[in-house]
């Protein structure tokens, strides 16, 4: 029984992956224990020197005679040479494709003199697009035919030549639907990866960005990109991340919150160990102080490892404020984290059982206001929280008018119906108001979740033991904290273990010229950043 409350609350740990471990004598960061591990490995084919067997292979992938949006254009280069373009109609952009490729490849003319490689002199001679490259692998330019590119297969070479023709719809660079600001840059992310990507590099201009692509691992053939500073990342955490992502192999992978899931190390945890974010310039000052961002095609968030509380509990907007502004800002976020984990949990326990705690006129108070309330006081305290919990879901899940419409019945209306209808007391009432408020100040989504959960169980421990339950029931929660890496980092850095720099906990730190990243990372080289 107790291997088994061990596992459940994950106190053990045996292949866990540590990024602050000691160096080895040469200097070089040691390889995770299980890097060999490898993606599965699929049968390649290669394309044919013969035209016709190029195309019945395109044909029965695609399932051409079903799929009418599968483009097989078949042409004659300089009149001369029989070839096929294969494309999807909608990924690739039909105006390129015929002004770029079609049109300078059916001229007369277009190989005067470069007739002996063909598909080489088409590639640098006839088609106008900026990316295009020669493929020898069937299997690599089907993939880059789904990813909206174009392949051109010629007769009696044995090559294709993959252009970049993408021309698919996509959302415009809007402003951040969940992490708006004040002061700040108003973009963010959208579901293209390359643009997403460019919002990056526009901040970060250096040169060693790197920008890995690579299939997710699912069937649906999904794209994502692993941004870092080269020389500047951890190459043992850069390898971690490589290590888990290779691991993938699932049937579909839809976003960045479904690939979060398939590569972390304790699916049970209540708290999240990544940060998610939509906002390109959060990423970018990360990216410069040697964290490992990761982008998925299709999803506006990019996914930010190692993570730490406090790095949970901050935004993009401080760095932007003066000290004292952003100080008191950040003090009244972590006050109101405190609020919203420990408030009900100590208000139920001094009302049961500590009475001598509390000033007469308060429990005068309190017995008043619960003088007609048939509930118990733990049942009244959890009808407040779902009552709350329901009214945000409904105003996150409804159009935005609406949603504000709803926020207001929830509020105001019934919250005053279920107090003049003696289901819970006033007192009651708000102490789960300034609970919910404090949960709301805090800026990342998962952490507000991950505080209801320590909340309730506060609540628990509270209602059966007072306060005594309260504090092994924080003390059990500081631990199980404790106990939790993100990516090899401990989750409660720099607080435990003690690490040292310029790293901001709560009081933010004054701007200076630095030149040095937070000692947490370990990055290769601390004087790059």
């Amino acid at each position: 029984m107790l291997d088994e409350l061990k596992r459940l609350f994950e106190f053990e740990q045996p292949e866990e992956f540590e990024l602050l471990e000691t160096p080895s004598e040469t200097g070089v960061p040691r390889a995770p224990r299980d890097a060999a591990a490898k993606p599965r490995e699929e049968k390649d084919v290669y394309v044919s020197r013969r035209l016709a067997d190029n195309t019945n292979a395109l044909k029965r992938c695609f399932r051409a005679d079903i799929n009418v949006d599968i483009g097989l254009r078949p042409l004659r280069i300089a009149n001369r040479f029989d070839a096929l373009l294969a494309y999807i109609s909608g990924m690739a952009s039909t105006e390129m494709i015929n002004d770029f490729i079609l049109k300078p490849a059916m001229k007369p003319d277009c190989l005067l003199g470069n007739e002996k490689n063909i598909s080489d002199a088409v590639m640098h001679r006839v088609v106008n697009v900026g990316e295009a490259k020669l493929e020898a692998s069937l299997t690599k330019a089907v993939d880059a035919i789904l990813q909206g590119q174009a392949a051109l297969f010629i007769d009696g070479d044995a090559n294709a030549i993959v252009m970049d023709t993408r021309g698919y719809e996509k959302r415009s660079v809007g402003e951040p639907m969940n992490e708006r600001v004040v002061r700040g840059p108003h973009e963010g992310f959208n579901e293209s990866l390359r643009t997403n990507i460019t919002l990056i590099r526009r901040i970060v201009r250096t040169p060693d960005l790197v920008s890995e692509f690579r299939n997710v691992g699912a069937d649906n053939n999904i794209q994502l990109a692993i941004m870092y500073r080269e020389g500047v990342a951890n190459t043992s955490l850069l390898g971690e991340v490589k290590r888990r992502l290779a691991k993938v192999s699932t049937r579909f992978v839809f976003g960045e919150g479904m690939l979060e899931q398939l590569t972390e190390r304790s699916p049970l945890s209540l708290t999240t160990q990544v940060l998610n974010t939509e906002r390109p310039d959060r990423v970018a000052g990360m990216l410069m102080n040697g964290y490992i961002a990761i982008i998925v095609d299709g999803a506006p968030f990019a996914t930010v490892v190692p993570m730490t509380l406090p790095t949970l509990l901050s935004t993009s907007e401080d760095i932007y404020m003066r000290k004292p502004v952003g100080a008191v800002i950040r003090v009244v976020r972590f006050v109101g984290l405190i609020l919203s984990v420990f408030l009900p949990g100590v208000y139920i326990s001094l009302a049961l059982y500590h009475h001598g705690l509390i000033s007469s006129e308060l429990i005068m108070t309190i017995l008043a206001a619960r003088e007609q309330v048939a509930l118990p006081m733990y049942m009244e305290m959890l009808f407040l929280i779902l009552m709350f919990q329901l009214v945000r879901e409904a105003g996150l899940r409804l159009p935005s008018s609406v949603g504000q419409s709803i926020g207001i019945v929830g509020g105001l209306i019934l919250g005053q119906a279920v107090v003049t209808a003696n289901i819970v007391s006033t007192v009651m009432l708000i102490v789960v108001a300034m609970a919910e408020l404090g949960g709301f100040a805090i800026p990342d989504y998962s952490t507000q979740l991950s505080a209801l959960f320590a909340q309730i169980m506060l609540i628990a421990a509270g209602t059966l033991f007072g306060l005594l339950g309260v504090m092994a029931a924080t003390v059990i929660l500081i631990a199980y904290l404790c106990n939790i890496k993100s990516y090899g980092v401990p989750f409660m850095a720099p607080f435990t273990p003690k690490a040292f720099g310029h790293s901001q906990v709560i009081q933010r730190d004054t701007l200076k010229n630095r030149r040095s990243a937070p000692d947490i990372l370990n990055t290769a080289d601390g004087e790059k950043t």
